[in-house]
């Protein structure tokens, strides 16, 4: 085990790093936007700019690396992110910054890919469980840490831009050095939304809900604390109790996926949510306390919800349709992701703070709904031995993940032809 954890200490060093400033940038920024004076509607629309990036990086940068090789494009990756940082505190305007976004989303998503794939090469079916807790272990870490130097400084002055981009830049250095051999490149990405959708229908809607979830509260969470009356470290501390319930609770939900039908599971996940969102809008800023607790249980079904998806996807589809259905559910995914914090910024807008919290309900609700009726639709037609791993990923890094390079299928003798497929639930 020690031999395995020696083998990708360096890439877990530079994934530390790069998540520090991750977790510093996109804390930072909603915050400063608010110092600004822009709307939460103008600050949704900034994200988008991160989120399309995001998307578009894990389909061009499969290109990249084929051409170039990994470290060469991790090295430009970790460049555009260092410069659309320092570009944020030369160009303080909202349309400069939702350009400035697309780029660090472009690059992060783009880093992610490279990272994920150098780790799928160093594990084994003996070890693969413990080295992807301690990666997701890392980002958590990472990400937190990050978050806890915006009270340190003023957003409103240009350290914390130069302070996140001395992080980035850092984190070239351990795999720029590293003599590890590079990884074999990178797979192509193929998506294809019509099989998702007629394989399974809650995979396809539920995945446009995940993105929505994840990428309202990603964008716009740091605006919800500041804008309720929390300081920087309670916010930091609230977007942290975020991310600690979904990296706690992802394996024991996808274990219980797992021995049940999957389907049942995304219910009680929705409802749960729902839940927590009504605890978060009864508590406030005026009992942190409470609503860090409230955040916590947020966060538990938040994130696993797209781990699900997948896992209910890949439990109706064929070996060799693994990669395009993974990619389709990253379109929806990015998807979602743009679309919800302009809805969520809209509404903050006109009804306040909490509308943030009530649309996070709204598409849990939803969610939890969709699935209770593809059940009343179609039994469950999968046992649990044919079921298909459930694979825990922690968000930001979802997009990454589904587009991380799988084992090539062997090609499928009717790969050509218009397949026959049986009614998805």
């Amino acid at each position: 085990m020690l031999s395995s954890l020696a083998s990708i200490a360096t890439l877990m060093l530079s994934t530390l790093m790069m998540m520090a400033g991750f977790g510093l940038m996109g804390y930072m920024l909603p915050i400063r936007s608010l110092n600004e004076g822009w709307s939460t509607f103008i600050i949704s629309v900034i994200a988008t700019g991160y989120t399309f990036g995001f998307t578009v990086s894990c389909v061009v940068t499969p290109i990249l690396v084929r051409r170039v090789g990994h470290v060469r494009v991790f090295g430009a990756l970790i460049t555009i992110l260092t410069v659309s940082i320092l570009l944020c505190a030369l160009v303080v305007e909202w349309w400069a910054w939702m350009i400035f976004r697309g780029l660090s989303g472009f690059a992060i998503a783009g880093a992610y890919l490279l990272i994920e794939s150098w780790l799928n090469e160093r594990v084994t079916n003996d070890n693969r469980g413990a080295l992807f807790s301690v990666y997701m272990v890392t980002c958590l870490v990472g990400s937190i840490g990050g978050q806890y130097i915006v009270p340190l400084g003023d957003v409103n002055g240009p350290e914390l831009f130069m302070i996140c981009a001395l992080i980035f830049s850092l984190a070239l250095f351990p795999v720029a050095l590293s003599t590890a051999q590079s990884p074999s490149p990178i797979a192509e990405a193929r998506f294809d939304l019509k099989r998702l959708y007629r394989r399974s229908p809650i995979a396809f809607f539920g995945s446009l809900l995940s993105g929505a979830l994840s990428g309202t509260w990603g964008s716009l969470g740091g605006v919800y604390s500041q804008t309720i009356g929390m300081t920087t470290a309670q916010g930091a501390t609230l977007l942290a109790a975020f991310l600690a319930g979904g990296a706690l609770s992802q394996v024991p939900i996808g274990r219980i996926s797992d021995r049940m039908d999957r389907r049942l599971v995304m219910i009680a996940s929705g409802l749960f949510g729902v839940g927590a969102c009504a605890l978060m809008i009864a508590f406030g800023a005026d009992e942190p306390t409470a609503l860090y607790v409230a955040g916590f249980f947020v966060g538990t079904v938040l994130y696993p919800v797209y781990s699900l998806n997948v896992a209910h996807a890949n439990d109706l589809a064929e070996p060799h349709e693994y990669v395009t259905l993974s990619s389709a559910i990253m379109i929806l995914y990015g998807m979602g992701t743009v679309t919800g914090p302009i809805m969520a910024g809209t509404l903050m807008e006109w009804l306040g703070p909490n509308a943030l919290i009530g649309f996070l309900g709204l598409a849990f609700a939803l969610y939890a709904g969709y699935a209770a009726y593809r059940i009343t639709r179609r039994p469950d037609a999968v046992t649990p031995e044919d079921k298909a791993d459930f694979q825990a990923t922690i968000l930001p890094m979802q997009g990454a993940d589904n587009a991380s390079p799988l084992p090539e299928p062997e090609p499928d003798p009717e790969e050509q032809m218009e397949l026959e497929i049986e009614p998805g639930r």
